[in-house]
């Protein structure tokens, strides 16, 4: 399992809070690449519901990580 920037970011607009199905579920429901839903069916937790695109890749940038200030536009 490995995810990208490019990967994560088809999960974005997932849901959130949902489980591991539901995730599978929109992720065929919204045409994600196909890494992106072997990703999500590797992972081991069943039932756990995740909160958002962090607790399945913690590495996943929030927009404090770019430095873009909106107010000046």
């Amino acid at each position: 399992m490995y995810w990208t920037l490019e990967l994560a970011s088809k999960l974005e607009d997932a849901p959130w809070p949902a489980s591991k199905d539901e995730l599978i579920d929109y992720a065929m429901r919204s045409c994600a690449p196909l890494e992106v839903i072997e990703n999500l069916q590797e992972m081991e937790a069943e039932g756990e519901i995740y909160e958002s695109i962090e607790d399945i890749w913690p590495d996943y940038p929030s927009k404090e990580d770019f430095f873009f200030n909106e107010e000046e536009y």
